[in-house]
């Protein structure tokens, strides 16, 4: 791990000037718990550690029409939560599956959003991947059972947060805070592919950090579930999971939102599983529809063929649980 100055910030205006307009010279120290992997692994050598536990703003659950969570809300908080775990049973059902009870009590809803793939390529500093600009993908031809299905390439990456796939399927909104003060924009815009953004995931600036998530008020009928399947079940990360949000009158779906994560770069929406919902009963003919074409544009690499069944399983899975 490389020397650097380590910096507390005490007030919220102050970050983007201590963060600084270049990738790479600072970086943000909330729950650490992926950040400390990055620094020891050599992957990020910034010049200075941005501590942000102190900024009270940044902590807290608040209810209004929806709610907002602070971006310092821990992980545990958002499971624990009587009202998450009411109304917006997706999110909080998201929040628990997250690594072990130690890990949630660190982490931080912001840094999950916003934490880096966790492919070995990426994840091993003696690969100049794509994502670290290098020539190639090394996954494409290499070990990628864990990689992307949908949206891949050039990189190949999967986004590992088990939130995000929650919080587009509920129609999250994000505050950013930039030089030039806040500005709000849908979670759905907030992720990128690598085609769009080959270096990072997200369209953070280098002088930006996310602030709040707001989430509004579902509608009445709402009902939300959030399955994954992981290796390791007591604290691993997403081989694929759904998160499913269904808006109901009776047994017809008026609305629905189905996302997948661990299987595509950003947590991924399937529109075509969602019309085949939309305005029907929340029968066994309309779920197995819905399932069978979550997956129908996947393109897996060679090891990887494995998650078009298992994702399609976990839809299906989801919707039964809802009906």
């Amino acid at each position: 791990m490389n020397k650097f100055e380590y910096v507390n910030a005490k007030h919220l205006a102050d970050l983007p000037e201590l963060l600084g307009p270049r990738w790479g010279e600072s970086a943000i120290l909330a729950g650490g718990t992926d950040l400390l992997d990055m620094l020891k692994e050599r992957l990020i050598e910034p010049k200075r550690v941005v501590n942000i536990k102190n900024i009270k703003d940044l902590y807290g659950i608040s209810n209004g029409n929806g709610i907002e969570i602070g971006a310092l809300t821990t992980i545990a908080t958002i499971a624990a939560d009587p009202k998450i775990q009411g109304k917006y049973t997706v999110l909080s059902e998201a929040a628990a599956s997250v690594a072990t009870p130690q890990l949630r009590n660190m982490g931080t809803i912001g840094g999950n959003i916003c934490q880096r793939p966790r492919c070995w390529y990426f994840r091993g500093k003696e690969f100049p991947c794509l994502k670290k600009g290098g020539s190639k993908c090394y996954s494409v031809a290499g070990l990628n059972q864990y990689n992307a299905i949908l949206g891949g390439g050039p990189s190949f990456i999967v986004h590992p947060s088990d939130s995000a796939p929650a919080l587009l399927a509920l129609e999250a909104s994000i505050e950013i805070l930039g030089a030039s003060g806040t500005q709000e924009t849908a979670i759905a815009d907030f992720f990128q592919l690598p085609v769009d953004n080959l270096r990072r995931e997200n369209i953070l600036k280098a002088n930006q950090v996310v602030t709040k998530i707001m989430i509004p008020e579902p509608a009445r009928g709402t009902r939300s579930t959030y399955l994954k399947f992981r290796e390791k079940q007591s604290m691993d990360f997403a081989i694929s999971s759904v998160a499913a949000v269904l808006q109901m009158s009776g047994n017809r779906v008026q609305k629905a939102r189905i996302v997948l994560g661990g299987v595509a770069s950003i947590p991924w929406r399937v529109k075509n599983s969602e019309a085949e919902l939309e305005g029907k009963t929340l029968n066994a003919a309309n779920i197995e529809n819905a399932a069978s074409v979550s997956v129908a544009n996947a393109l897996p690499l060679q090891h990887n063929g494995y998650k078009i069944q298992l994702t399609e399983n976990l839809v299906r899975r989801a919707l039964q649980s809802l009906s």
